[in-house]
């Protein structure tokens, strides 16, 4: 296993869809495009940023299709996000993210109903089994999941040789450690909560994966790279600056990545569409917070970047 493609900045990748609210590929393929000329290490695709609960298996598909297709000659990393809320189709998209050449394939633990480690490790591993040739990534997203990874889970998990790692968006960097001590040498962890990538990485993570990354790719480039340098302080400032950011986004009455699209679409001229209900669209006060919002982030670029 390589794990230098694991090391770096993966922006969690957008759901894109048309005026009529269904996937457009036009829109999939000119964000890989304006991401990997921004320098990204990968792309992080059908998680949460994604909208992947609200989306069809079909859909899924379609969007990672898409992706690949996009991401050909870049040497973009690509790690494809599989779970879905049973086994069955779970697999199918294992499967078909296998058959693209994917990197990597990811997965939440089952929700709703709370099963015990020992099905939570079942469902990882017959999702692992229809993808044997793939890396394997367990997602960590106890706030949403409603389950948590655990060191004895974890560890029954590493009894899977295709599993490589976690993406951690617990918010202890404490479990950043707690997974290396369980997966040992060469074990992936990215820091999943994009308001700690300092801490996370002084904490051993390989990299991040981070949902508002797509929208100020610069300045979490500008963390890791002034981090790995040993400019701690620096690269603390900057993680500052983008927390400020972070908390103006989510002062909106729409959803968060509502109000990221729409700030691309602004600065970039990249049309991904709304957010699908149940997420909410802007609302007309939600415009001030979008100008406020792109400023900050303009003006962080400028100084940090």
């Amino acid at each position: 296993m390589d794990i230098k493609k694991y090391q770096g900045i993966f922006p969690a990748f957008y759901a894109c869809y048309d005026a009529k609210g269904d996937i457009s590929p036009e829109g999939v393929r000119a964000l890989v495009a304006h991401l990997a000329g921004k320098g990204v290490k990968g792309l992080y695709v059908g998680g949460s940023s994604g909208e992947c609960i609200y989306q069809s298996v079909a859909e899924r598909k379609l969007v990672l299709e898409n992706v690949m297709e996009a991401a050909k000659g870049t040497g973009l990393t690509i790690i494809a996000h599989v779970a879905c809320n049973n086994t069955a189709d779970s697999q199918e998209l294992a499967r078909h993210a296998e058959s693209l050449g994917v990197d990597a394939i990811a997965a939440i633990p089952p929700i709703y109903f709370h099963l015990p480690d020992r099905g939570i490790a079942k469902y990882w591993n017959d999702i692992s089994a229809a993808a044997p040739n793939t890396d394997f990534i367990i997602y960590n997203i106890p706030q949403l999941a409603g389950v948590a990874l655990n060191m004895g889970l974890l560890g029954e998990m590493r009894k899977n040789p295709r599993v490589i790692g976690v993406k951690n968006s617990s918010m202890p960097t404490q479990d950043i450690e707690m997974w290396e001590e369980v997966g040992g040498e060469s074990f992936v962890v990215m820091n999943g909560p994009d308001e700690q990538l300092v801490s996370g990485l002084a904490m051993g993570a390989t990299g991040g994966i981070g949902g508002t990354y797509a929208v100020m790719p610069e300045l979490f480039l500008r963390i890791y790279e002034c981090y790995h340098a040993g400019e701690v302080d620096k690269a603390a400032a900057i993680q500052h600056a983008a927390c400020h950011i972070i908390y103006k986004l989510c002062e909106a009455q729409g959803n968060l990545y509502a109000v990221m699209k729409q700030i691309i679409k602004e600065q970039y001229g990249l049309d991904m569409g709304g957010v699908r209900a149940p997420l909410l669209n802007l609302a007309e006060s939600d415009k001030a917070i979008v100008a406020d919002a792109k400023a900050q982030i303009e003006a962080a670029i400028a100084k940090y970047c």
